[in-house]
């Protein structure tokens, strides 16, 4: 499990070194093959290779004739790049995706569990605080899912 946010500097290449806490784990999971492809928040989405290669079967075996699918395919799919961590625990971003998310130095990396998202830390910051301060998620109510879970 991945968890946590972690401030992290891409240097003048576009290399992201992966914290020292999550190595180990992304070495024996996936040998430190990684997947990174976008999302429509505008950031970047990390897995471990045999974590992506699961969603991606699940993402092609959905209903092309639905338009809403194809999109996801398309930009999911499509920008999903293979990333393979160095002797050093950096990985490579390509161009493409850093341009995608507006990833220049600085940057934010949060666990999500079975995977990170990469953030332009201006943007993390700008976005967490309007989620922290939206007080129209109160009077929405809880998704049924999420009704019975106590924190």
């Amino acid at each position: 499990m991945f968890r946590g946010a972690s401030k992290v500097t891409l240097d003048s290449k576009g290399r992201l070194a992966i914290p020292s806490r999550y190595r180990e784990r992304l070495t024996s999971r996936a040998d430190g093959h990684l997947v990174a492809t976008v999302d429509r928040d505008y950031c970047l989405l990390i897995y471990p290779l045999p974590d992506w290669e699961e969603i991606e079967r699940k993402l092609v075996r959905l209903p092309t004739l639905n338009k809403q699918v194809r999109r996801l395919q398309r930009l999911m799919v499509g920008y999903a790049t293979e990333l393979e961590m160095d002797g050093h625990g950096r990985v490579l971003l390509p161009r493409e995706l850093r341009d995608f998310a507006s990833l220049d130095k600085q940057t934010m990396l949060i666990g999500q569990g079975n995977k990170f998202e990469l953030w332009d830390e201006e943007r993390w910051n700008t976005r967490r605080d309007e989620w922290l301060s939206d007080d129209d998620a109160d009077d929405a109510g809880l998704p049924a899912e999420l009704e019975s879970l106590s924190l």
